[in-house]
């Protein structure tokens, strides 16, 4: 299942869960700072190993680093992490 490492307070964050939720993309909502520092680190290689961005995705091990909310480009990151369906 995709996994969306994100923060309550981060308006991209929240663009990007309601654009899963309206395409019916099932998904698990991860609040970043509630998250281990072994998880927080992970977040933090995947987008370059200077600190945490959100929202960061992860599907079946693919990872798409922290971006801003822009549909066309987060639909052509979904279709590549293969969590869309046919």
């Amino acid at each position: 299942m995709l996994k969306v490492y994100a923060a309550k307070w981060c308006p991209h964050c929240t663009k990007t869960i309601e654009h899963l939720k309206n395409h019916n993309i099932e998904f698990e909502y991860v609040e970043i700072e509630n998250q281990s520092e072994t998880t927080i680190q992970k977040i933090i290689d995947v987008n370059g190993g200077d600190d945490w961005v959100v929202p960061t995705l992860e599907f079946n091990g693919k990872w798409r680093e922290g971006k801003i909310y822009n549909e066309k480009e987060l639909n052509a990151d979904l279709d590549k992490l293969g969590c869309l369906r046919s």
